[in-house]
Parts: C-alpha cells; sequence; structure tokens
C-alpha cells in the first residue's frame, strides 16, 4: 500500500462530545463488550466441550461465535479509549488496519449465514444423507471459503480507500475508520470507490440472501410435507433463531451501503454502524442460546455437571 495523503494520522470524532455523557456511554459499552465476550467466547467452550453439540450446524455457529467477537474487539476497546482520553488520535496505518478488519469480518459474517442457511436445508431436506452432504471436509471448506471472500473483499476497500489523498481534514466523523465517513473526508476523486462499494457489498448481499431464500424456501416445501407437530416445531426452534439472526443484519447492511452516496448522512449511519458492530455481536449469542433446544440442554448439562463436580 503506497501512503500518499497529506494526513498520517486520523481523529475519530465518536458519538459524542459531551463529557458527561462520555462517562455514560463508557460504562455501557465496557458492560455490552463484557457480555459480548462472555457470550460469544462461552458459546464456543459449550459447543467444543459438549460431544452432542459436534456437528456441523453447532461448527458454523461457533465460528460465527468467534467472527463476532474478534469484529467487536476490533472497534469497541479503541471505542472505550476515546470515549476516556481527550486525544482521539487513530494512525493512518492503524485506521487502515481497523477498516480492513471491520470489512474481512463483517463480510466473513454474511458468507457464514448463508452457510448456515444451506446447512439446514441439507439437514431438513435429506436428514438421512446430512452426515454424507455435509461432512467435515464440506463444512470444514465453506468456513474458510468465507474467511477468504471477507479477506478478498476487506483488501479491495483498504487499498482502493487508502490510495485516496486527505488533505481536505483528517477527522473522521464516525465511531471507527469505516468506508463511506472516510471518503467523505477525501479530497480526491471517490466515484471509482463509490462503484467499487455498492458493487461489492450489493454483490455480495445478492448472492447471499438469494442462497438463504431458496434454502428457507425448500425448508419451508418440507416443513409442509411433514406429518408431525413435534417435527415442524423442531425445525422451527432451529431456523427461527438463524431467521432473526439473518434478517437484522443483513438489513442493517443493506441500510448502510447499498444506496447512493448522495442519501449518506453521517449522525444516522454512525448510530445504525454501532448497532451492527457492537449490538449484533452481543445479540448472536442470545439468539441463537435462548431460541435453540439444543443449545439450552448442553448449557443444564454443563451447569449440572459442574454441580456435581462442586459437591
Amino acid at each position: 500500500m503506497r501512503n500518499i495523503t497529506e494526513a498520517t494520522t486520523f481523529i475519530l470524532k465518536g458519538l459524542t462530545d459531551n463529557t458527561e455523557l462520555q462517562v455514560i456511554l463508557f460504562f455501557l459499552f465496557l458492560a455490552i463488550y463484557i457480555f459480548t465476550l462472555i457470550g460469544n467466547v462461552g458459546l464456543i467452550i459449550l459447543v467444543i466441550g459438549d460431544p452432542q453439540l459436534h456437528n456441523p450446524m453447532y461448527c458454523f455457529l461457533s465460528v460465527l461465535s468467534s467472527v463476532d467477537a474478534c469484529y467487536s474487539s476490533d472497534i469497541t476497546p479503541n471505542m472505550l479509549v476515546g470515549f476516556m482520553s481527550k486525544n482521539k488520535v487513530i494512525s493512518f496505518y492503524g485506521c487502515a488496519t481497523q477498516m480492513f478488519l471491520a470489512v474481512t469480518f463483517g463480510t466473513t459474517e454474511c458468507f457464514l449465514l448463508a452457510a448456515m442457511a444451506y446447512d439446514r436445508y441439507v439437514a431438513i431436506h435429506n436428514p438421512l444423507m446430512y452426515a454424507v452432504t455435509m461432512s467435515p471436509r464440506v463444512y470444514v471448506s465453506l468456513i474458510i471459503a468465507s474467511y477468504a471472500g471477507g479477506i478478498l473483499h476487506a483488501v479491495v476497500h483498504t487499498v482502493a480507500t487508502f490510495n485516496l489523498s486527505f488533505c481536505r481534514s483528517n477527522e473522521v466523523r464516525h465511531i471507527f475508520c469505516d468506508i463511506p465517513p472516510l471518503l467523505a473526508i477525501s479530497c480526491s476523486e471517490t466515484y471509482v470507490n463509490e462503484l467499487l462499494l455498492f458493487f461489492f457489498v450489493s454483490s455480495i448481499e445478492l448472492v447471499t440472501i438469494l442462497i438463504v431464500l431458496v434454502s428457507y424456501a425448500f425448508i419451508l416445501w418440507s416443513i409442509l410435507k411433514m406429518n408431525s407437530n413435534d417435527g415442524r416445531k423442531k425445525v422451527f426452534s432451529t431456523c427461527g433463531s438463524h431467521l432473526i439472526a439473518v434478517s437484522i443484519y443483513y438489513g442493517t447492511i443493506l441500510f448502510m451501503y447499498v444506496r447512493p452516496s448522495s442519501n449518506y448522512s453521517l449522525e444516522h449511519d454512525m448510530i445504525v454502524s454501532t448497532f451492527y458492530t457492537i449490538g449484533i455481536p452481543m445479540l448472536n449469542p442470545v439468539i441463537y442460546s435462548l431460541r435453540n433446544k439444543d443449545v439450552k440442554e448442553a448449557m443444564r448439562r454443563l451447569l449440572r455437571k459442574k454441580f456435581h463436580i462442586k459437591h
């Protein structure tokens, strides 16, 4: 990457300049971050430690939890430091690294949610062939492909954005180094960057949403053919949490990036970005644990085991 800009540092303005409000927000986001780490790391440990959860569905779920934990860790600690410090400066390469990681984890989550929808389709449409169709070679390949897609997408935007000139201002009106607010302060022509952003994000969203819709169309068809009410309840229990997570995440991504640059409002975008980079990683473990019977049973088994060991 070639540093041809006049700015060597950036100032992340954050959510507010009010000192009292910053203290309140510090403790609020610190609590959210701790809860996010406990929820996601706890879910990973639960999946690894319980043999009954050793299947592709929960392997995807544990990888999703690791992505959420990393996603939140890329943004929240720096934001917490900004709340309690007058110096909100981030270096040029620190900003580039933060953007690269944010785009990588955000894109990887899109692909993982699509892979999880396909996994549910295979499990429900043809359960007898599930172990063969979703063999370790298949689901590990899907996980690797999700990460590879996220990294490639991040490389494109990081290189394209940080080859711009930032001679106009170095104040980023955002909570982290994201693409739209950086394009807003560049004094270079950003038409190509905006085109790349729209093309790549809309293509990724279109492909992944199509996979989710087709998978759930076949799942719905399988549900309608079921004679057992218990079977239908189990399917809804398994798929309901995933549908909620998909709807929330894809909806916010579409709102943020797939629209004309003239419609960008940095204040509104900052709030939406806070929700999908900090709020969603906290909500995912709650959604998947509270609505999933297998996860709740695994938690009960773990608690019973700990209780017996203690006594």
